[in-house]
């Protein structure tokens, strides 16, 4: 079956079960929504109503960031809480599943590298608002129903991963590498209490009306585990000088301890954050690296992946410097 039928029938079915759910109201078309990372993702009216429906893609097992089906149940899961999230307004099991969410209207916007450029005092806000925000998916009850997910990640297994996909990235691409994993290695610290993760928690995942943060997006590698994995990724993107040639300055932008201090608000400060601090930027240069890698092989054709070189450079330098 092409790709185009498969897609014709995902609209059929999401129309369907739309007009169930709107009965008399116009269905639109399927449109393909720009910024989808993983999956397909579409917007579709029904009525006045707009929605995002994401769905497997054809021909690929719903699993991993494509298991849909455990998207929608975070969202479900975190309705009516203290969490921002996206309402889910259709849900279908049936192979290849789909879901489709209320269409929250905002901007995620990275400020130290996406377009548009957000006004300085904006993006101070923003920042500031969504480490609250973390906090409070930190403090969800992980027992609530859906919420379950497999064992939680630890710092020896997020280590473990992540240092497979950076030993995957050719040598000249990561120097110094091999040592930072090492010394990653040598002080794994102790676990606190699971909570429930987000595992891409920044900026360029949370929808802002102004400096209001209204939807958490992109739930799809959620787990439970350290919260110090979440925090350290988080922090990441508070300076652009992280990011050479790919980053831009932006005044007054929070600190990584300005962050920590809204996150925690009072509470006990968390140890050993800056061995997380340290492995959020061995991630960055993992996944870089593993891009360019991509990029280069051929397997994945997109040249503006050669202004990564710096960027690696500078992640694993800075996680070594972290580490004293």
């Amino acid at each position: 079956m092409s790709t185009a039928t498969q897609v014709s029938e995902l609209a059929v079915r999401v129309r369907d079960r739309l007009a169930r759910r709107h009965p008399g109201a116009p269905i639109g078309e399927l449109r393909t929504l720009p910024g989808g990372h993983s999956g397909l993702t579409y917007s579709v009216t029904a009525g006045d109503t707009k929605y995002v429906v994401k769905a497997v893609p054809p021909g690929q097992r719903p699993v991993g960031r494509n298991d849909v089906l455990r998207q929608a149940r975070v969202l479900r899961a975190l309705s009516g809480s203290a969490v921002p999230v996206p309402g889910v307004g259709a849900v279908d099991e049936t192979q290849p599943a789909w879901f489709a969410m209320d269409f929250a209207a905002g901007e995620a916007v990275e400020p130290v590298l996406d377009e548009p450029e957000v006004p300085p005092a904006t993006a101070r806000a923003r920042m500031l608002e969504i480490a609250s925000v973390l906090r409070r998916l930190h403090d969800t009850d992980i027992r609530t129903p859906g919420l379950d997910a497999p064992e939680p990640l630890d710092a020896a297994g997020e280590l473990e991963r992540w240092s497979r996909t950076m030993h995957a990235v050719p040598a000249e691409l990561r120097p110094g590498g091999e040592e930072l994993v090492r010394r990653l290695a040598d002080e794994v610290p102790g676990d606190q209490p699971p909570v429930l993760l987000h595992g891409d928690f920044r900026l360029g995942n949370v929808l802002c009306v102004g400096e209001r943060a209204v939807a958490v997006v992109d739930w799809e590698i959620w787990s439970v585990g350290d919260p110090r994995i979440d925090l350290g990724w988080f922090l990441l993107f508070a300076d652009h000088h992280n990011f050479p040639q790919l980053g831009r300055a932006v005044p007054g932008l929070p600190t990584e301890a300005e962050l920590l201090d809204a996150y925690l608000d009072g509470r006990p400060a968390l140890p050993a954050m800056d061995w997380f601090r340290a492995l959020g930027r061995m991630k960055m240069a993992a996944i870089m690296g593993h891009n360019l890698r991509r990029h280069r092989e051929g397997k994945h054709h997109d040249p503006d992946q050669e202004r990564l070189p710096p960027t690696i450079a500078a992640m694993i330098r800075t996680a070594r410097d972290i580490l004293g």
